[in-house]
């Protein structure tokens, strides 16, 4: 048996397509990590286009801030110009242009409103314009912790409003409203804790994003929680995302690491998969669509015949050697990313931590980028080695390589349209079918799969059933095979 493994696997290694295609997929890699050192990366934040501002430049000259009809456009406009040209003083990554945008703005409008609308007030400019120079005053000395101690003391005033709020009312609909929005005070105001204990500047990094996204998805989960209507199936599992994510962005938050980059060695292995899957299945199933109709068509099937082996043991051999070459290609695709990879990023990201949430003990887990790797590519391995028995299957049955090859490649592509039915449009029959249960992933962390009543226990029955149906009776048919005229 292993004599007939290695003679097949020397049959492969032998061939030119094996190295063109690796060859081909070698190039890819590189393009993929070229492209995300070079065209994805973090990159400066702008408020405003340079498009934009012109257009509003240009129209801005055509109003009359004294017709009635443009008064209100004009001082939307002249807003615009005010705050961009403040933005032009500091530069519009500097963590002014937060403030700016979030606190400044707002004076600006206001300010325009009396200079030019309807109530012209004098006074009230003059009132307007000192609370601006006190802010530009600010700004202009680095005083970033000032807005953050102001933004601190709102948070907790509105909590303490709207605590007496809830606890004054007897109102029903009233006391939930109250509820709800005290919980999201809550979260504001540990984000300006946050701000204030972690001493994060203001500005467009990762612990500023990261703060932003925290605060989002805590309160997308309050939404729903607190909703009157019981959350559809696709609407648990958009929750169970946005726990994932909360408590990730907690973990960045509290440990000062950016996990989330998408431009970095690391990165790119998290989604192995979803960049190179294809690349490694229509390897997997050139290999395994040709592996027998190629002895067919060339003859060479009566020579393995006549071997003192069954032709159970034949057959067997080089469905074994197609599953060493599942393996070999994962592992040579690895192998080139990370070589590939470590020169055009360097090897320092592989020592940030993956963060999962594990829905099966509540916890945020944590792992390398090869346990997880290693994880995720068992997880996904039914669909290669479904997709590669099919192609054997037909590689036997038909003797034919054009369609053992073309036939499970329509049907991965077509994988898609019948998941998306199955989410979609609840078609629950397609439950049964292979391809909504074919990725393990969701189970592994305890996350809802992509189709309600589904569990791993049904899914592995469902794979290995589909397995067995292919397998059966491709042995069968080759056993009794007609080889004598060939």
């Amino acid at each position: 048996m292993s004599k007939l493994i290695k003679n097949e696997i020397t049959k492969i290694f032998k061939k030119k397509s094996l190295y063109i295609t690796l060859l081909v997929i070698l190039a890819f890699v590189i393009l993929i990590n070229v492209t995300y050192k070079y065209f994805f990366n973090n990159g400066s934040y702008s408020y405003y286009s340079e498009g934009y501002i012109e257009y509003v430049k240009s129209d801005l000259e055509k109003l009359d801030p004294n017709k009635p009809s443009d008064t209100k456009l004009y001082i939307e406009f002249k807003t615009i110009l005010d705050t961009y040209n403040l933005y032009q003083k500091y530069g519009e990554d500097s963590w002014q242009a937060q403030i700016i945008n979030s606190n400044v703005a707002s004076y600006f409008s206001e300010k325009n409103t009396y200079l030019y609308g309807e109530s012209k007030d004098e006074q009230k400019v003059k009132e307007i314009n000192s609370k601006i120079d006190e802010i530009i005053n600010k700004l202009d000395s680095d005083d970033w912790k000032y807005f953050a101690n102001l933004e601190l003391e709102k948070a907790k005033s509105t909590v303490e409003g709207l605590e007496n709020a809830y606890n004054n009312t007897e109102d029903k609909q009233e006391k939930a409203r109250y509820k709800t929005e005290l919980e999201v005070a809550k979260v504001n105001l540990e984000v300006a804790q946050y701000r204030i204990d972690k001493d994060i500047k203001y500005g467009t990094n990762f612990m500023n994003t990261a703060l932003s996204e925290y605060a989002t998805y805590s309160n997308n989960i309050i939404y729903m929680d607190n909703s009157d209507q019981e959350l559809k199936y696709a609407e648990k599992q958009q929750r169970q995302n946005y726990i994932e994510q909360r408590e990730i962005n907690k973990y960045i938050i509290e440990n000062n690491v950016d996990i989330n980059k998408a431009n970095d060695l690391s990165s790119i292995l998290k989604d192995f998969f979803n960049k190179y899957g294809l690349f490694i299945i229509v390897m997997v199933i050139m290999i395994a669509g040709t592996i027998v109709s190629e002895e067919f068509n060339k003859g060479t099937v009566k020579l393995l015949l006549v071997k003192p082996y069954s032709r159970n043991k034949i057959l067997l051999a080089k469905f074994v050697t197609v599953l060493f070459m599942i393996v070999f290609c994962i592992l040579a695709v690895i192998v080139m990313q990370l070589i590939v990879g470590g020169i055009i990023f360097g090897f320092d990201s592989l020592s940030v931590p993956v963060l999962k949430y594990n829905f099966h003990t509540n916890t945020l887990q944590q792992m390398n980028i090869f346990q997880y790797l290693g994880i995720s590519i068992v997880c996904k391995l039914p669909i290669i080695i479904l997709l590669a028995t099919l192609s054997f299957a037909f590689s036997t049955l038909f003797t034919n390589s054009a369609v053992a090859i073309a036939l499970p490649l329509l049907g991965y592509m077509g994988s898609e349209v019948i998941n998306l039915l199955a989410v979609q449009y609840k078609v629950t029959f397609l439950k049964f079918f292979v391809t909504p249960n074919w990725d393990f992933t969701n189970y592994i962390f305890g996350k809802l799969p992509i189709m309600e009543g589904l569990t791993a226990g049904f899914s592995a029955i469902i794979c290995i059933a589909y397995f067995i149906i292919m397998m059966v009776p491709t042995f069968m048919v080759f056993k009794r095979k007609n080889i004598k005229n060939i």
